[in-house]
Parts: structure tokens; sequence; C-alpha cells
């Protein structure tokens, strides 16, 4: 009995030194893609891009928005934030999408009388 006791403690102690060594490489992989102009997240969740990285202080400089920058420390980065390729808005090339085709635009053939009475009808709907 005392064996398997030894055994499971063992087994235990493993486990915890092989999750710590995989969440250390993962740190060290994610630090590896650390470079000027690289989108980040904070541990606090601030959004920003890296403008200089200190490497003997362990600091990292980053730009929150155009002229703000902030500094903190190289842990407190905790995740590289992928660009995703927004999709271009498609724009026609006439006027077609200004005028309405086949059906009415939600608001536009109702009179200012009948505004008045369908919001007098929701209000009383409300009570």
């Amino acid at each position: 009995m005392t064996i398997l006791l030894f055994v499971m403690l063992g087994l235990f102690v493993f486990m915890m030194f092989r999750r710590n060594k995989k969440t250390q490489q993962q740190q060290a992989a994610m630090q590896s893609k650390f470079a000027p102009g690289v989108d980040i997240m904070t541990s606090f969740g601030l959004f920003g891009r890296i403008v200089s990285i200190d490497e003997a202080e362990n600091k990292v400089v980053i730009e929150l928005s155009p002229g703000i920058e902030a500094t903190v420390h190289r842990q407190a980065v905790t995740k590289v934030v992928e660009a995703t390729p927004e999709e271009a808005p498609v724009v026609p090339d006439d006027a077609s999408s200004l005028t309405a085709t086949g059906t009415e635009l939600p608001g536009v053939a109702e009179t200012p009388d009948e505004t008045i009475a369908r919001l007098n009808k929701e209000d009383k709907k409300d009570n």
C-alpha cells in the first residue's frame, strides 16, 4: 500500500513539472515573436503595437494609439494578436444603391400624421 502511495505521489510530481515545462516553452515561443510593429495584448487588456524592446530591463514600449505610448514589463504581454484580413466593403460603381428597387425603405412612405398615430399606439401598448 505504501508503494502505491509513493508511485501516485511521484506521478503527481512528474505531471506538475511536465505542465510547468510546457507552459514555459509556450511562453518562450510567444516571446520569440516579439518585434517592433507586432500587435499585442497585455495581461490587463490593453491592445497596442510594439515600438521597442529593452532586453536588459525586460521592458516593452507599446503604442496604444497614435502618439500614446506605454512602457510595460515584458511578462505583461500575454498574447500576440494575429491580424485578420478585413474584407473591403462592396461599393457599386454607379448610383443604383441610392434608390430603392422594388421595396420601400422603412419609414419613407409614412406621413407625419401616420408617424404620430403609430407612436401613440406603441405608447399605449407599453402602459
